[in-house]
């Protein structure tokens, strides 16, 4: 009998790509997701890739009595994947409380509800914003550099989560939990039946990018060329959403099929840092489309540089990222074509 997962926001970018991997490993999914920054779409995406659609099931993760009546409508769930959450840095600084409402509030309804259901474990969605600016001899990072404070609400809430991960499971929770802090996310699956597709304007660099290379975007804002690197524009580590999707399968494997430490944390990255203009530049080389951007002021909120040491992951979890910038690239702008292509603007 297949393990059965619940995927708190399996509709959104990295959770319908995880969901994806889910199945072709041979998971069944359960999916529950508000639609919030989600497309209900998104779903016949995933049953065209993997021959299988998850159950899912519309409801706010804030709503604990739905919750629970979600969970026993769908016995026997062993895992949970906690994607559902705001994740915009800049939409944070300016609307804070609506991020502590939501990303503290559902994690708090999931670890209390997890009990009453004999879930084993929870793998938590975290983000390397939760170091902050790194000091450069922490750069690249491990899992050891010190947590910083945050620079923006979101990055906060990440590490507030986290603590509460810990202090649970330290206070002899009956389940584990594997923490994954991920860098950069971006690309989209080689089918192009999924990506990433925000509703409205996008708070995420790549999204923004593709719709400005199509015309959907006057010009794309880099803010700041004034930083402390290279070129001046901000440095990150960008991984291909699959390669990020597969590891959530490899964390769920080990919970759930091992006697692992109650509690562990990997950095999900490349170990590669790239700037923005660089990455415009390997955008543009990759598909042979000019994207018009003009440099902006610096944006509250956003760190400097900031790339992984992903040895940890590399050596007990197995696993890399494999996929090239170029190729990852591509696939963004061939889903961008995509969406284009099916009316949408």
């Amino acid at each position: 009998m297949k393990k059965k997962i619940l995927v708190a926001g399996g509709t959104g970018y990295i959770g319908s790509h995880t969901t994806v991997e889910l199945q072709n490993a041979g998971y069944e999914v359960v999916i529950i997701d508000d639609l919030s920054n989600s497309n209900i779409e998104v779903l016949d995406g995933i049953e065209k890739i993997t021959g299988v659609r998850p159950i899912f099931i519309q409801l706010d993760l804030k709503d604990k009595e739905g919750t629970r009546k979600a969970l026993a409508a769908n016995p026997g769930i062993e895992g949970v994947i906690l994607f559902a959450a705001s994740k915009a840095v800049g939409e944070s600084v300016k609307q804070p409380l609506k991020y502590y409402r939501n990303n503290i509030t559902t994690l708090i309804n999931i670890l209390e509800l997890m009990p009453e259901f004999n879930m084993k474990g929870i793998v938590f969605s975290s983000s390397c914003t939760v170091y902050g600016q790194p000091d450069p001899q922490n750069l690249p990072v491990t899992e050891e550099a010190p947590i910083k404070p945050a620079l923006s609400p979101y990055g906060n809430t990440k590490q507030i989560n986290e603590e509460i991960i810990h202090d649970t499971i330290h206070a002899n929770a009956p389940f584990k939990s594997i923490i994954l802090r991920y860098f950069n996310p971006i690309g989209a699956h080689p089918s192009a039946e999924i990506g990433e597709l925000p509703n409205g304007v996008p708070q995420n660099l790549i999204p923004y990018l593709t719709q400005t290379a199509i015309g959907i975007r006057k010009e794309l804002s880099v803010f700041g060329d004034d930083y402390n690197t290279p070129d001046g524009s901000c440095i990150r580590d960008y991984i291909n959403v699959v390669d990020l999707a597969k590891a959530h399968v490899i964390a769920m494997d080990r919970m759930l099929n091992t006697n692992n430490e109650k509690i562990e944390i990997f950095n999900l990255g490349t170990g590669k840092g790239v700037s923005v203009l660089e990455l415009i530049h390997t955008f543009e080389e990759a598909t042979g489309v000019k994207v018009p951007y003009r440099i902006v002021g610096r944006r509250e909120g956003d760190i400097e540089k900031v790339w992984a040491n992903p040895a940890k992951a590399n050596k007990v979890l197995g696993w890399t990222a494999q996929e090239s910038l170029a190729d990852t690239l591509k696939s963004a702008w061939n889903w961008q074509v995509k969406l284009r292509e099916g009316g949408i603007q």
